[in-house]
Formats: structure tokens, sequence, C-alpha cells
């Protein structure tokens, strides 16, 4: 297994902040991006990381931004270390493959999720009330079905805990009417391209979530894109509508969490030494799959 970068410090480089799984450096005209291996579940991050999840999230989230930037432009300055301003170059044994150069776009205050299949909090949503985020949907879906159309439905940025699920409307008092169409028409358009690409590598890309910042006046990609942790991904020979999907993804650190029982509240237990080789694993196929 590789080396498990939880934190990163580098020194003379000013850290904005650490989120779940990034830590974001200011270097002057540019953002710094790096992709730890911290993995968090239930909104906390666990004591244990995954060897080898930054690099394949980062990885990841550059083979999808080439494939859609004929749709939208992107963040990306460089993932070159090399091509680094100082004094990052030093660091490229922390850097190299889980980080990215970005430029400083002002982020929107909307997420913008596209559900091509209905699970999660979608599947919850429609047990109760027949819609998704205010859109109604046909009547005698069962779980993990096929929407007719992909559905957009957006959500409110949370800093702490989940994210609220909002309507399109609530997303036009926000953003403004013609970023909020825009937003969405690009946000449809990136999950059908990102569909087709996947589904003809044999996985379905049940729903994903995007974020959007503005530069210089033009919207743009920002943050992460299609990954294993802002999207479900199903394998296409084993998916049967009717029931939850195995997704590449965390699934089997939170079946673990709840098979110990665990109050999902901070501290968060560590996880043994199987359950990370199985998630680092699973990590691993899917990089694989998607960008061979």
């Amino acid at each position: 297994m590789s080396k498990i970068v939880l934190e990163t410090n580098l020194e003379g480089v000013k850290l904005l902040r650490r989120g779940k799984v990034r830590d974001i450096y200011d270097v002057g005209d540019y953002l710094l991006i790096v992709a730890t291996d911290r993995v968090s579940a239930f909104d906390v991050v666990l004591p244990t990381g995954i060897p080898g999840k930054g690099r394949i999230l980062t990885q990841i989230s550059l083979f999808w931004f080439e494939k859609v930037k004929d749709i939208i432009d992107n963040h990306i300055v460089s993932a070159k270390v090399e091509e680094f301003p100082e004094p990052l170059p030093k660091y490229k044994d922390i850097l190299d493959g889980r980080s990215m150069l970005v430029k400083k776009a002002k982020p929107l205050a909307v997420e913008c999720i596209v559900r091509g299949y209905l699970s999660g909090s979608g599947w919850k949503d429609y047990q109760k009330t027949g819609m998704v985020c205010g859109i109604k949907l046909p009547e005698g879906l069962v779980e993990s079905a096929k929407l007719p159309e992909p559905i957009y439905t957006p959500s409110t940025k949370a800093e702490k805990g989940h994210d609220i699920n909002i309507s399109f409307e609530e997303t036009v008092k926000i953003l403004g009417e013609e970023t909020a169409n825009k937003v969405k028409e690009i946000s449809l358009s990136i999950y059908k391209k990102a569909a087709n690409i996947a589904e003809e590598k044999g996985i379905i890309i049940a729903d994903t979530k995007m974020e959007f910042g503005v530069y210089d006046g033009k919207l743009i990609l920002i943050d992460e894109l299609l990954t294993p942790d802002s999207s479900r991904f199903w394998s296409l020979k084993n998916y049967k509508a009717g029931h939850p999907q195995d997704s590449y993804d965390k699934q089997i650190v939170r079946d673990y969490l709840i098979s110990i029982k665990w109050d999902k509240k901070p501290p968060a237990p560590q996880l043994p030494e199987d359950i990370v080789y199985k998630t680092s694993k699973r990590y691993e196929e899917i990089f694989m799959i998607l960008t061979s």
C-alpha cells in the first residue's frame, strides 16, 4: 500500500482551510488544492485514511475536466508540480498526483446535483411525496429505478452537516434567473455526456454533484468532478432495480461503521486493516475502469 497522507503542512505556504478531504492553500494568484487520503462518513472525518484515495480523486477529476471542456471551462491551471510556483516544487513527494493549481474563482452558493436514478435522499423524498426536490415523478418507481429523464436537483452548501435539497425556484432566488438556468443546463449536459462515456465502460452514474464558480466574469467548473466522493457509480452488469446497489465508493466504510453501531458522533473509531484495504481497492477499481 502507498503511504497515507492524512494532513499536509507546507512550510512557507498559507493554509486557507482544511475540508473533510482537501487542504486548500493560497499561493498568490492561484489556489493549491491537495486531496489527502482522509475519509469521512456521516459527516465525521475518520482517524484512519485510505491509501491512494487522494491521488485517485484528483486523477479522476482531471480525466473528466478534460472530457467535458467542450461544454464548459474549468478552474485547472496545472496539475504538474514542476509547473507550480515556488516553494511548491520542493514538496513534490507529497503533492505529486494529488494536487491541482487552480484559478481563484468565486464559488456559487448552490451545489448542482443531477440524478439519473432514484437513490439516496432522492429515493427517501420520493417515498414520502412522489417528488424529488419538488419535481413530480411517475408513480410506482422502485429504489434504484432509472428515471425517464435525468433531473436537476440542487442543494444549498452547508459548512457543517448535510446540504439541504432545494427547488429550482429557490436557486433562481439565490443565483438570479440567468445563472440558475445556465448551471442547470450545463449540469444536465455534463451528466448526459459523462453517463454515456461511463456506460460504454460498464458503469452507471446514478447521480453526481458538481460545483461552479465565477472567474473573470465567466462561469467555470470548480472543485472535483465525477469522482467516487461526489457521485454514485454502479456496475451496469450487476444492476437490478428494486433494492440498493453496490457502489464504487466508501460504502464499505459506512457499512462497517453501521455494523459496529457507532453513534455517528466524534471521535470516530479506527478502521480495521481489512476495511481500509477493501476500500482502497474499490477506489482503484473504479479509477482503472473509468480512465483506461
